[in-house]
């Protein structure tokens, strides 16, 4: 597979390079885990979508540039190579907002992109609780209506972001008595409504990147519902689907990973007589180009009126392994150093390997568990019978 690019396509990328270079922080930001580190990366949102990059694939009139999904990884591959800041308001950007466009209201797609666009309004899910993580249709947080209201109750957990984040969207169940997918409803709510308790959860790093929320007779108009009352499964695949596909995790971000790897082997890999790490170093530059290619080739089908389907999951489990073992392999290029932060005396040449292997740990659990993207592999790509 060869990759040539169009005028237009390098235009656009000298366009972005050229931006990020004025723009990009010459200082890293602080974790948005932290409550400063949260206010410095929605002030990056505001500056990005003051360039109009925040949303480059949204149509002009809602604050994006309409570009197509090879200019978007243009786009990803030239935001990871000038170390960019993390995107804080990404579930809503790269998940939520995608599923707005297909099943929301005209009302609600002009009440609630452009903030988003702006970094306004940052977002957490809701999608996990304590008995339903990786199996959605065991959700039983419950949003009941009452007139021109639902009112909310229950627990969700694990929830991305919430710790300081504006808004949340989540699927709860509508219909008391209902089992599995059926009755259940997609409802967009802000986090400082009467009724709502937020507890941080505390990461490996000790960072609160998560949190529980409960829920206490909270009361959400119904124009807050995205698409119809009980056929919010339909809607929450629809965001799963972008999650485990495309929009979540770009090439360029793999790419971006396998480039510093080679250069820490460079440095450390000389002192080192072990053959089998420099395989490992050669295996994640050529799964992550192996990566890249597949995406561009998904990309051109969905130009072409296509739609991604139950391979999603082949995606979804080839990136957060690949994650994991190009950090696996940073850890041992490092040796006892790798336990040290970056701040440590003898830090050296450590950098953030530490912190992206212990995020890569959570890569085969979020956006839906490796076991259950295996489970729909077997059943609906190859059509194997359940257990």
């Amino acid at each position: 597979m060869r990759l040539e690019y169009t005028e237009r396509q390098n235009k656009f990328r000298t366009e972005i390079r050229e931006w990020l270079a004025d723009n990009v922080p010459k200082q890293p930001l602080q974790s948005f885990d932290t409550e400063e580190g949260f206010r410095q990366h929605r002030d990056w949102e505001h500056k990005l979508n003051s360039g109009r990059w925040s949303a480059v694939t949204w149509p002009e009139p809602l604050g994006g540039r309409g570009v197509d999904l090879i200019e978007w990884l243009i786009f990803e591959e030239e935001y990871w190579r000038a170390h960019a800041p993390l995107r804080v308001n990404q579930n809503g950007i790269f998940l939520l907002a995608p599923t707005l466009m297909e099943y929301g209201t005209e009302e609600q797609k002009q009440r609630f992109l452009p903030r988003m666009a702006a970094g306004d309004d940052i977002w957490a899910q809701g999608w996990s609780e304590p008995g339903a993580g990786s199996d959605m249709a065991a959700i039983r947080c419950k949003a009941i209506r009452e007139g021109d209201h639902y009112v909310i109750n229950g627990q969700k957990t694990w929830s991305t972001r919430a710790v300081w984040a504006d808004w949340l969207f989540g699927l709860f169940r509508s219909e008391p008595d209902s089992v599995r997918h059926h009755g259940l409803t997609f409802v967009l709510l802000p986090l400082n409504l009467p009724g709502i308790t937020i507890r941080p959860i505390k990461q490996l790093n000790g960072l609160p990147g998560f949190a529980e929320i409960f829920f206490d007779n909270v009361r959400v108009p119904v124009e807050n519902r995205m698409g119809e009352e009980g056929q919010g499964w339909n809607v929450a695949m629809a965001t799963a689907g972008f999650e485990r596909g495309l929009m979540l995790r770009s090439p360029g971000r793999f790419q971006q990973t396998a480039r510093s790897l080679v250069e820490l082997y460079k440095a450390e890999g000389e002192k080192i007589d072990d053959c089998s790490l420099r395989d490992a170093v050669v295996k994640s530059w050529m799964d992550a180009e192996a990566y890249t290619l597949s995406t561009y080739a998904t990309a051109a089908r969905l130009r072409k009126g296509e739609h991604i389907g139950p391979e999603a999951s082949t995606n979804k489990i080839f990136w957060s392994e690949l994650d994991l073992s190009m950090h696996e392999a940073a850890m041992r290029l490092l040796g006892p150093r790798a336990e040290l932060l970056d701040t440590a005396p003898d830090a050296g040449n450590v950098g953030h390997w530490l912190e992206g292997f212990l995020f890569a740990q959570a890569g085969p659990i979020y956006a839906g568990s490796n076991e259950i993207q295996r489970n729909i592999i077997a059943e609906r790509m190859l059509g194997l019978p359940r257990s």
